[in-house]
């Protein structure tokens, strides 16, 4: 049993101890994929590998969603992600959605830090940041595979002197 983001001091001023504490996880593992906190209903699967060699962790619709047509959607996946503090998880388009789904990745790729993981703002959840690329609204159902995620190990430059903690969720990083 640990706080995930250092948060000691939060939990001991607010009196809550760790089975109270917003960043309480009992799961010691390194690597991998967790419903957050929010959904009760965990009947939908948790991002997998599609075969033994596939490099990306398909990521699976929550629920059913409409994307308007040419509009850049939110789309919450239920799930977070918890890897070493040298790594990142990059979401990037399947690349069958243009053409079989009318969809893409309006940002290009996505890239969820170590730090994103159990923030207090969403308890790090992952959202898509989709764009419905036809003139036609299009649905994706409950269970459709939406983007891949890859796990990548990044380096520092020798002069990297970064000392800010990540406090809460999307966009908190700055400008």
């Amino acid at each position: 049993m640990f706080c995930t983001i250092k948060q000691q001091e939060k939990c001991e001023k607010e009196k809550l101890g760790c089975e109270g504490c917003y960043y309480f996880d009992d799961n010691n593992m390194e690597h991998g994929f967790q419903y957050v906190k929010r959904i009760e209903n965990k009947d939908f699967e948790l991002p997998k590998r599609s075969t033994e060699k596939s490099a990306g962790y398909d990521f699976f619709a929550m629920e059913d969603i409409i994307l308007d047509p040419y509009k850049i959607t939110y789309v919450p996946t239920g799930v977070k992600c918890k890897m070493l503090d040298d790594e990142m998880l990059i979401l990037a388009n399947r690349s069958s959605n243009p053409k079989k789904k009318g969809i893409i990745l309006a940002s290009g790729i996505n890239i969820i830090d170590a730090d994103y993981y159990g923030n207090i703002d969403n308890d790090g959840e992952i959202f898509l940041i989709l764009q419905n690329i036809t003139n036609e609204p299009v649905t994706i159902k409950k269970g459709d595979k939406t983007v891949q995620g890859v796990f990548v190990k990044f380096l520092k430059t020798d002069d990297d002197n970064s000392e800010k903690e990540r406090v809460s969720g999307i966009g908190s990083t700055g400008r």
